[in-house]
């Protein structure tokens, strides 16, 4: 079972959300909906999550194939239902950019392996939006 806790740290809506290990991280309103901005909206979180995930996955895939990946960067953007509540992600794009000499096949499976198959946030997002992703390779 996954526990996180939050707990506020002002009289409006900064919160503070604390995992297991005693990790952080800070959530707040946008200024427009009566927050300060100092942390991460909990949509954003969402989407911070999917490229954590498949960041992980991406790594642990080109790895196995003892591919020669330097670094690894992702965007990811996404779109919600206009004048809606709850405004749901219609769509998500996550650009990958994997910096190394790696083969562009090997590449191509690993970031279509974990968005398509093994992410779980994905997985979760694309029960209400469509995911898509894209990439490219920087060689030294």
């Amino acid at each position: 079972m996954v526990k996180i806790e939050l707990e506020r740290l002002d009289n409006d809506f900064l919160m503070q959300a604390k995992n297991d290990r005693g990790n952080l991280v800070q959530l707040d309103a946008s200024p427009q909906d009566g927050g300060q901005g100092k942390g991460f909206g909990p949509m954003q979180v969402l989407l911070a999550g999917m490229g954590g995930c498949s960041a992980i996955d991406v790594v642990k895939i080109l790895r196995k194939q003892r591919e020669p990946l330097d670094d690894i960067k992702i965007t990811i953007e996404g779109e919600r239902e206009p004048e809606a509540v709850p405004s749901l992600y219609q769509t998500v794009h996550a650009h990958f950019k994997l910096y190394g000499k790696l083969n562009p096949d090997k590449v191509q499976k690993a970031v279509a392996l974990s968005v398509e198959k093994y992410c779980s946030v994905a997985k979760t997002l694309e029960k209400s939006a469509k995911i898509t992703y894209s990439f490219e390779i920087i060689t030294p």
